[in-house]
């Protein structure tokens, strides 16, 4: 009986000289090193945040999301919160586990009571840790609600009033004829919060027209209409 093996199929043969063997050979050691380390991390008890939050734009609407790296075993609890009230997972506000190291808050359909500050708590039976960032909604200006027609007499005092929204807050202009108005003591405007109003004082037969108002913010631009009549 011959005492020579038989060859191993092709491919079956490692070369332990070739390049790209040792290469290979070097990367599942540092692998295996990286899984150790990540081990004995976790191992250490009390939670830590490797990689803290961060702050997020939501633009009306759409969905942002809060995440942060942390190290913790046995896996903690977490619970997040915003402006202090605790959050309830589900359809509005979503808990993602997408990776043991990494905890996130996803916070869908976004409006302008989503502004605020935003808390992870990550709890174990080693220790507590927190973690904080702010979510800044940006909204396109809009003139939720325009001005009414009027019809007044000369030399009363006409009040034309719109409601507004918009984050960053819109600039606004207010038009006759689809001219600016060049505000006196007697035609001028307000803009607040919610809202921007112009008044016409010891009104004339020369200010009946077509009225304009126009927001406009880095999302948007919005305008609406209005018919003054003097009598």
């Amino acid at each position: 009986m011959s005492n020579v093996k038989p060859a191993p199929p092709p491919g079956c043969t490692l070369n332990i000289s070739d390049p790209k063997v040792q290469e290979a050979a070097v990367r599942i050691q540092a692998s295996y090193r990286g899984h150790r380390s990540r081990k004995e991390l976790r191992e250490k008890g009390p939670p830590k945040i490797l990689q803290d939050l961060k702050d997020v734009v939501l633009v009306e609407g759409s969905a942002a999301k809060l995440e942060c790296r942390v190290s913790a075993f046995p896996d903690p609890f977490i619970v997040w919160s915003k402006d202090g009230k605790e959050l309830k997972d589900g359809p509005k506000y979503r808990y993602v586990f997408e990776d043991p190291d990494f905890v996130a808050l996803v916070v869908r359909d976004g409006v302008l009571a989503d502004l605020g500050k935003y808390t992870v708590s990550i709890k174990n039976p080693f220790g507590q840790t927190y973690g904080s960032a702010c979510i800044l909604v940006e909204v396109p200006a809009k003139v939720s609600k325009g001005p009414d027609n009027k019809k007044a007499k000369r030399g009363t005092t006409v009040v034309l009033k719109a409601e507004i929204s918009g984050e960053p807050p819109p600039d606004v202009a207010w038009l006759k004829d689809g001219d600016d108005i060049e505000e006196d003591d007697r035609v001028f405007f307000d803009i607040g919060d919610t809202n921007t109003i112009l008044t016409i004082k010891n009104a004339k037969l020369s200010d009946a027209g077509k009225y304009e108002v126009f927001v406009e913010n880095n999302l948007g631009t919005d305008q609406s209409f209005a018919r003054v009549d003097i009598l």
